[in-house]
């Protein structure tokens, strides 16, 4: 006997259930102990009137109530061994059985037994047996199976042969001995029983196992293929004969026009008398009402264990249960969720909630719900049964917004797989999806800190050790030039050599180390963006001036432009931005070989919210460019594509990733395109506000209808300042050859329609800009302003061009309000850009207290100053220096240079000391920080300390000179 039961609940609260369902069934239905004495449990009231009783008590009378009494003796033993084998043999512990009743009238009955044996807590292992009344049926089909079948005359008994075609829907005779079929094959059609092997395309004999492969494809579901083989098997029959198991059955689900029915195929086996061979009566019956009817009993059953267990289950979970209902052709007929289901998802009643399954679906997350409705329909429509539904989704609640959820689901089927009842329960699994997901993104964070660091350990370990050969480079000129110089003393030439390497080897050191310092400080949060009014064309006119030096030394061609610029006076960090602009156009020059390309353009976007204006900050080069492997790593801090023992172009790699930085911090958005050989353009996109509200030129009455003409060799140059003089009121022609403008001047003089202004660009490729003025001067006389308009440092070729012709200098790139001024003001040379020369006279006999705690510092400090003809005295530490000046007498000294960074008072404190003091003309004498502390920051403390100026070290002497002539005349104008 098998063990492996399902357990159902039944004892004298679900008794009621079955009785009240049984009781519409047209069949007997009981349930018996299994075990020896086989006592009744439940039966219905008919199968009371299948023994011909009329009450319950006559029934247990007949039957000594008992499944022993029920089957009439002679039939009890034979009976019992087939319903014993059916439970062996079948993974489902069902019988299907035949055996006679006795009646109370002492007539006898045939019945077909359906039973399942399982276990129950209340009364142990159990029969649940429904039985069909055969009687009548097969008297009718005796008749008609001797009109069918009169070539079967074999010598087994009369009843096989009835039982063989007992409400059968096909019937067949096997010759087991030979293999085949030796006879037709009919089919029970509205009642014609129709030979099918001709149709089928098989012909007499016809081997077993090609009819079975036929109707395997035509009509039987997969899944019972070989099961129904392996039941055809003529080795198996033979061995079932010879152990006197006369009677064969077994079950399947076949399909025919897309109707499934369940069906019992029947082996009845005897000899031929006549010739000795095996001989196996077939018959197929539909068992389908019969097999849902037993199935409905089992599934009632099932859902009354199952509410019981489920709600069991709901209460120690905080679960919800749902169940859906569907009918034959898988249409859903009702949809409930139970009070707890409702309470979960914040309703309060059916009328907030209904039972339908819109309640739910309508509710479910957009990024769930396609995947969580296809698990849903895939389960409803998995006729095979195995698909259970265990989903995770998001679920709006009517009180706490979306939560997560889980839901579990089983679906019962009927005997064609139809679905019946679908049960389900709903987990709220929010707080514990939460707490994984927030697992889950420290683990990530833990992750990405660990690769990062280690990133960060090998990149520096990378930087450093070409820091350690970038940084030995300048210091091995320094070095061995200073060495030079000493050995060569006498000879001026070669030290005035040797001292300019030195300069310049000094000045990459210092860059070296002024990139690495910016690079620690952003990275530590120290830098802040300090915002003031900015005058646009101002940044423009800086960076010109810097970069000016190296465009020369390279032949470089450089331009500078604007477009759609109308807003120049922002609000931004003037020292930071010109940082940025800065450190890419210094790339650009230093990658770019001789006699390349570089060009800065700014565009002023038309997006910026009122208030606001954006601009992109275009630097675009000829260089060398930079591979795509590297643009994705250019921002980042120690990273450089090459080292300078193989590029030959010397530094940190740390300008980009300050640059970037810096950018961030300003809330703008940096971007790089870049190609091997064909050089690089940077875009920076920035917001700025403007200084406020945007400015409106009007139009110049005096110059209202003018014509100008413009060239230069860029057409976007010429476009942009065309439209500027467009917006003054003037009419414009341009070209991007000197030749060109040469000939429009001499066509407007014929025309009389004479250009009243000249915008010429210096460099031009087809002609210098000088010689297109002297042509034009010819042509024009002296009447008309022509105005020069250049990228470069002008003062080489001023007195040329005045001699020319030209009448003004403007620098690229141009703004709206040079323009204006350029042609409304009287024209005249710019003066001359000289560097700031020291008043002798102003500077000699000045006595200046120098505070500083290192000696060789000291020493270089009292040389340069001495030489400049100042006096100098010394003090070697702030609290020093506070003593001096308490004893110091009126007019005893004329400035202070302090350090900051000292020993026992820094500069900071000495300063405060100082101003602090009683005389009034000592403490307020002018102080200037003297300090390696040269960030911006340090330049506020120093002015929050009371101090005058800052200059940075080491010491730019013409800066030094230049800040101190200030200071000093502004002492004397308020004298």
């Amino acid at each position: 006997m098998k063990k492996n039961l399902m357990n159902l609940q039944l004892n004298e609260y679900t008794l009621p259930s079955i009785a009240q369902i049984s009781e519409k069934m047209p069949g007997g239905f009981f349930i018996y102990h299994a075990d020896g004495e086989e006592n009744f449990i439940f039966f219905n009231k008919a199968l009371i009137r299948i023994c011909g009783c009329e009450t319950e008590e006559e029934f247990r009378e007949l039957t000594n109530n008992s499944f022993k009494g029920f089957v009439v003796p002679e039939e009890l033993e034979e009976a019992e061994k087939q319903i014993w084998k059916c439970i062996n043999e079948r993974e489902d512990e069902m019988d299907y059985v035949q055996y006679h009743i006795k009646r109370k009238d002492g007539s006898v009955r045939k019945i077909m037994d359906y039973g399942h044996l399982v276990h129950t807590d209340t009364y142990g292992d159990v029969f649940y047996v429904f039985v069909d009344d055969m009687t009548e049926r097969m008297t009718e089909e005796n008749k008609e199976y001797g009109n069918v079948y009169p070539h079967l005359t074999l010598t087994k008994k009369e009843q096989y042969h009835q039982v063989a075609v007992s409400g059968a829907i096909m019937a067949f005779c096997i010759n087991v001995t030979n293999g085949t079929i030796d006879d037709e094959i009919y089919e029970n059609i509205d009642g014609r029983f129709i030979p099918i092997l001709e149709p089928a395309g098989l012909q007499l004999p016809c081997p077993i196992i090609e009819m079975v492969d036929y109707y395997c494809r035509d009509r039987i579901i997969a899944v019972y293929h070989q099961p129904v083989r392996d039941f055809f098997n003529r080795e198996k029959i033979l061995a079932a004969y010879q152990n006197k198991e006369y009677e064969q059955f077994m079950e399947c689900t076949v399909q025919k026009s897309g109707i499934r029915k369940r069906i019992r195929i029947t082996f009845l086996l005897s000899k031929d008398s006549a010739t000795g061979n095996i001989i196996a009566f077939c018959n197929v019956k539909d068992i389908t009402d019969s097999y849902n009817k037993q199935l409905q009993i089992e599934e009632t059953a099932r859902a009354a264990e199952l509410s019981e267990a489920i709600e069991t289950i709901n209460e120690a979970l905080g679960s919800g249960s749902w169940s859906m209902e569907f009918d034959k052709n898988a249409q859903m007929v009702s949809c409930t969720w139970s009070d707890t289901f409702r309470r979960m998802v914040g309703a309060e009643s059916g009328e907030d909630y209904p039972d339908a399954v819109d309640s739910w679906s309508d509710m479910l997350h957009p990024e769930d719900k396609e995947k969580t409705l296809k698990a849903y329909w895939d389960t409803v429509n998995d006729y095979s049964g195995q698909k259970t539904y265990n989903v995770t989704y998001r679920l709006k609640t009517k009180n706490r917004g979306y939560r997560w959820f889980k839901a579990l689901g089983r679906l019962t089927r009927r005997a064609d797989g139809s679905p019946s009842t679908y049960y389900g329960v709903l987990m709220d699994i929010d707080d514990e999806v939460r707490a994984n997901e927030e697992l889950i993104q420290t683990r990530k964070n833990l992750e990405d800190a660990l690769n990062a660091a280690q990133h960060a350990n090998r990149a520096k370990t990378t930087f450093l050790n070409n820091m350690s050969h970038d940084i030995r480079t300048p210091m091995n000129a320094i070095i061995g030039f200073t060495s030079l110089a000493a050995a060569h003393i006498d000879d001026k030439q070669k030290v005035q050599d040797y001292l300019a390497k030195i300069q310049t080897s000094s000045n990459h050191l210092l860059s070296l180390i002024n990139d690495v310092l910016d690079m620690s400080r952003i990275e530590s949060g120290k830098v802040k963006i300090e915002e003031q009014e900015v005058h646009l064309q101002d940044i423009f006119h800086d960076l010109r001036t810097i970069v000016q030096a190296e465009v020369n030394s390279k032949q470089l061609d450089f331009f500078m432009d604007t477009v759609d610029v109308e807003n120049e006076d922002i609000i931004c960090d003037k020292l930071r931005m010109n940082q940025v602009l800065l450190n890419i156009l210094s790339n650009a020059l230093k990658f770019t070989k001789p006699g390349g390309m570089v060009s800065l353009r700014v565009i002023q976007k038309t997006e910026a919210v009122r208030g606001y204006a954006k601009y992109e900050f275009r630097i675009k080069d000829s260089g060398i460019g930079m591979s795509q492997d590297f643009i994705n790593h250019i921002f980042e801090p120690f990273e450089r594509e090459r080292t300078s023992t193989v590029s030959g172009i010397r530094g940190t790699g740390l300008g980009m990733s300050i640059t970037k930085n810096i950018v961030d911090m300003m809330g703008g958005i940096i971007d790089v395109y870049s190609e091997v050989n064909k050089g690089t353009e940077f875009i920076v996109t920035l917001e700025f506000k403007t200084c406020g509200t945007k400015v409106n030129y009007e139009v110049i009455p005096e110059l209202q209808g003018l014509r100008a003409l413009v060239a230069d060799d860029d057409a976007d140059t010429c476009m942009s300042i065309a439209k500027m003089l467009s917006v003054i009121g003037m009419r414009s022609d341009w070209t991007t050859l000197g030749k060109e403008a040469v000939l429009r001047t001499k066509f407007a003089v014929e025309q009389k329609d004479e250009y009243s202004a000249y915008i010429i660009d210096w460099l031009m490729p087809d002609m210098n800009g000088i010689e297109v003025v002297r042509r034009i001067r010819n042509i024009i006389g002296e009447s008309r302003p022509i105005i020069i308009l250049t990228a470069y440092d002008w003062t080489a070729i001023e007195k040329e061009a005045r001699e020319a012709g030209v009448t003004a200098f403007c620098s690229k790139p141009l703004f709206m309000s040079e323009l204006r001024d350029a042609l409304t003001k009287p024209y005249r040379v710019s003066e001359t850009k000289t560097a700031v020369s020291v008043k002798a006279d102003l500077l000699k006999g000045k006595n200046i207290l120098l505070v500083e705690d290192n000696e060789l510092n000291q020493e270089i400090a009292v040389e340069i100053l001495t030489e400049a003809g100042f006096v100098v005295d010394t003090a070697d530490d702030g609290d020093m220096a506070v003593s001096i000046m308490s004893r110091a007498k009126e007019g005893q000294y004329d400035l202070i240079l302090m350090d900051i960074q000292m020993p026992k008072m820094d500069g900071y404190a000495a300063t405060r000391e100082i101003r602090a003091l009683s005389v009034p003309e000592i403490a307020n004498i002018p102080i200037i920080a003297m300090t390696a502390d040269a960030f911006e920051e340090d330049k506020k403390k120093a002015f929050e300390a009371g101090m005058n100026g800052h200059i940075a070290k080491p010491i730019d002497i013409p800066k030094l000179m230049g800040t101190l002539e200030v200071i000093l005349n502004n002492m004397e104008g308020t004298a």
